[in-house]
C-alpha cells in the first residue's frame, strides 16, 4: 500500500483509536491527528516485518485494524509521555 492510503488510514486510525481510547488529549484534534498517521505507518511497518509480508497492499479491514492497533499504541504512548510531565 502506498504512503498516500497509509496517510488516509491514518486519518481515519486517528479517530477511531480515539473513540477507543475517550478523554481530554494533551495535544488536541490535530496532534491525535498527527499520532493516528504516525500510528498506521509503524503499524503497517510492523505487521511487515512480524508476519514477513513483503507490503500490506489491500485497503481493506485488515489493514484498518493495523492501522488503528498503531494508532491507539502511539496515542497510549503519547498519554502515558506527557501526562507524566
Amino acid at each position: 500500500m502506498g504512503i498516500i492510503s497509509w496517510i488516509i488510514f491514518g486519518l481515519i486510525a486517528g479517530v477511531i483509536a480515539k473513540l477507543l481510547m475517550p478523554g481530554r488529549d494533551p495535544g488536541g484534534c490535530i496532534i491525535t491527528i498527527l499520532l493516528g498517521i504516525a500510528g498506521a505507518f509503524v503499524g503497517g511497518f510492523l505487521y511487515e516485518q512480524v508476519t514477513g509480508q513483503g507490503q500490506v497492499m489491500q485497503f481493506d479491514l485488515g489493514s484498518l485494524v493495523v492501522a488503528t492497533i498503531g494508532a491507539f499504541v502511539i496515542l497510549l504512548v503519547y498519554r502515558l509521555v506527557i501526562g507524566r510531565r
